[in-house]
């Protein structure tokens, strides 16, 4: 079965939604290709405990706001799941699922987009995979030789999981400190980051977090001097949970091991710490293997974009990875300004 339409968008997480309202906006032909069997995205396989961490209101996409989480300051992640699934449903954005793209390659004038459902044939291409699907754990030495269990943040759920094992959570970023929070009370988490943990000032929330990337990119296009963005506030927001367990002295962070052996971690002052379990929680990098036929990687992987619009092949356009395809894209409030962007671009390429 092969289609043809004005634009493809791979992905019907928050940013491919996001493209799809601006899209159906301008009078553009698409179709959202999602491999999922369900809406929501990655916020369908977040852990149990996991909170936005902004308040509803500036948690939201285009044209329609996060309806308030009765009992909840900050939304859980099911209710971004709920709110997802309606906005998909409101608009009546056009998600075919689950469709797993394969490939997408070029075509003369059109890109081909090759799917284990057909193919598409179409003038423009969204990307908007993210980055959940392709979890990075470090090459630490001796990790094959650990006899426990390993898993990434994507697969961790609740601390009822490891309720009174030894685990060793590694990573300094939010999805570690929330994870060793919520582990310290049923089992005995030991907290391992690279350098000491940055946590910002309490009353710090997404809304500053988004208007510091924001200036910060805004101080770049126009040839000033770099504000450091959120990397200048620090790597961990204070959410209540993170907060509860840091005040009460259940949050400490140990440096980085040296290597991992058979029944746990050593460091390199001879010190170790016997483990179940080790939770890496050392982040992603973006799922373009779709794009891969395309031939588009610079020599240190990452694909050169103007904006969200490739460089080298201006037919394609990139969404919600992080802040190389706009600031905080890869946020709820972030990925809205940028899609409009790509939005337009492509409909003054099909129009």
């Amino acid at each position: 079965m092969t289609q043809t339409t004005q634009a493809v968008v791979i992905g019907g997480g928050q940013a491919g939604l996001a493209a799809g309202y601006q899209l159906r906006r301008l009078g553009v032909d698409f179709v959202i290709l999602d491999a999922q069997t369900q809406a929501g995205g990655a916020w369908r396989h977040a852990w149990d405990s996991l909170h936005l961490f902004s308040p509803a209101a500036y948690s939201s996409l285009p044209g329609r706001l996060m309806p308030i989480q009765t009992g909840e300051a900050y939304p859980a992640a099911r209710h971004v799941v709920d709110y997802l699934t309606d906005y998909e449903r409101r608009y009546n954005l056009p998600v075919h699922r689950p469709v797993r793209v394969e490939g997408v390659h070029r075509n003369g004038r059109l890109l081909r987009v090759e799917a284990d459902a057909g193919t598409w044939r179409a003038e423009a291409v969204v990307s908007a995979t993210g980055t959940w699907w392709r979890p990075f754990v470090p090459a630490v030495p001796g990790r094959s030789a650990f006899g426990g269990r390993q898993l990434h943040t994507v697969e961790y759920r609740s601390p009822r999981d490891f309720a009174g094992q030894r685990a060793i959570v590694v990573g300094g970023g939010n999805s570690g400190a929330q994870i060793a929070a919520d582990l310290a009370y049923d089992a005995e988490p030991t907290w391992v980051t690279q350098r000491p943990p940055r946590f910002l000032a309490d009353d710090i929330d997404g809304r500053a977090l988004f208007d510091a990337a924001t200036a910060r990119r805004r101080a770049l296009d126009e040839g000033r001097t770099d504000t450091g963005g959120v990397a200048s506030l620090g790597d961990i927001v204070a959410v209540q949970p993170v907060r509860d367990a840091r005040d009460a002295g259940a949050l400490k962070a140990s440096p980085m091991f040296v290597r991992l052996d058979r029944g746990g971690a050593r460091w390199a002052d001879g010190t170790r710490a016997d483990a179940d379990v080790i939770i890496w929680c050392t982040g992603f990098r973006p799922a373009l293997s779709h794009l891969a036929p395309l031939g588009l990687r610079g020599q240190h992987g990452h694909i050169a974009v103007e904006g969200t619009r490739s460089v080298d092949e201006p037919r394609l356009h990139l969404l919600g990875y992080g802040d190389w395809t706009g600031p905080a894209s890869a946020t709820l409030i972030g990925v809205g300004r940028p899609a409009r962007d790509a939005a337009r671009t492509v409909a003054d390429l099909v129009l």
